[in-house]
């Protein structure tokens, strides 16, 4: 028999999770799995419940909740050398990444992606000790996004709320940073740079029109100072995918990128604080496997 632990937070999705577990768990041992749950109580209770299932050896892990809660089990996960296969059920107010994977957020067609789908073996970057598997970013627009209402940022997602929060424009300024990307380096003054390994940010699927989730690489963007007004411009051009038209938008493929500043620069980390520059962003290529949908794994494997 396969062993299979549910992860959960139980505040997301408007607990309604709390309720379907028990179909859940009859579906997964349905499929041949023997199948247990934890709810999680705190921030870093995931990470926890992960390393304690990698620790015992389940076969499958399925987290469930937002972004967040995906982000916090890959961190219990990464660092072991044999690692459970990784499912989603997706419940946060914010599910970039399942978006990515063409995950349903529907409960019932997300277990079935997880018992009858594919294992897909993908793509996820380390920023100086900690793991994330979408989206890494910085600059002076990240630190005025934490001073968003919390539940504004819940609905509208982070990226998306850096283009709706116009009231705050006027707060962001360019930062003087270095950027090494792989044998390239840029020097110079930037509104924002965000380090990808999805198509799916902040509601947005057209920021990077080619991203591949296995070929070892990041998509790097980063916009060079423009005026205020301009920046509003190209944050629209971003939500139609004519952004990489702008000549103050750079984009580059690169699977090692060093990021520093003598200013103190804030990163955000899939939607949360991911601390401060400096920082190394490291690519390790097909380093968990996931469960995915038909038709994201033949999309993606014959691309």
């Amino acid at each position: 028999m396969k062993t299979a632990r549910i992860i959960y937070n139980p505040t997301s999705g408007r607990e309604t999770f709390k309720t379907g577990l028990a179909d859940v768990l009859i579906q997964l041992e349905k499929n041949g799995y023997i199948a247990s749950a934890h709810a999680t109580t705190k921030g870093g209770d995931a990470t926890k419940a992960a390393q304690t299932a990698c620790e015992i050896g389940f076969d499958l892990i399925i987290a469930v909740g937002g972004d967040g809660t995906v982000n916090e089990v890959l961190n219990g996960m990464a660092d072991f050398e044999e690692r459970p296969v990784l499912g989603i059920i997706p419940m946060g107010t914010v599910n970039d990444f399942a978006s990515a994977l063409y995950i349903d957020n529907e409960i019932e067609s997300a277990v079935d992606t997880i018992v009858n789908g594919r294992t897909m073996f993908i793509d996820i970057g380390k920023m100086n000790s900690k793991y994330f598997m979408n989206i890494a970013g910085g600059g002076k627009i990240t630190a005025v996004s934490y001073e968003a209402p919390s539940k504004l940022k819940a609905v509208i997602g982070t990226l998306a709320y850096y283009v709706k929060g116009i009231e705050l424009l006027p707060q962001i300024t360019s930062t003087n940073i270095r950027i090494e990307y792989d044998k390239n380096v840029f020097e110079g003054e930037v509104m924002l740079f965000l380090i990808g390994l999805t198509n799916s940010i902040g509601g947005f699927d057209k920021l990077v029109p080619d991203a591949k989730f296995n070929d070892g690489e990041f998509s790097l963007l980063f916009v060079e100072k423009v005026s205020i007004l301009e920046l509003g411009r190209i944050m629209t051009m971003a939500s139609r995918g004519e952004h990489l038209n702008h000549d103050k938008v750079h984009y580059a493929k690169a699977s090692d990128i060093r990021v520093s500043s003598y200013d103190d620069v804030q990163l955000n980390l899939d939607g949360e604080f991911g601390g401060v520059l400096p920082a190394r962003f490291v690519n390790y290529q097909q380093h968990v496997a996931f469960r995915v949908p038909e038709k994201f794994y033949e999309e993606q494997m014959h691309n």
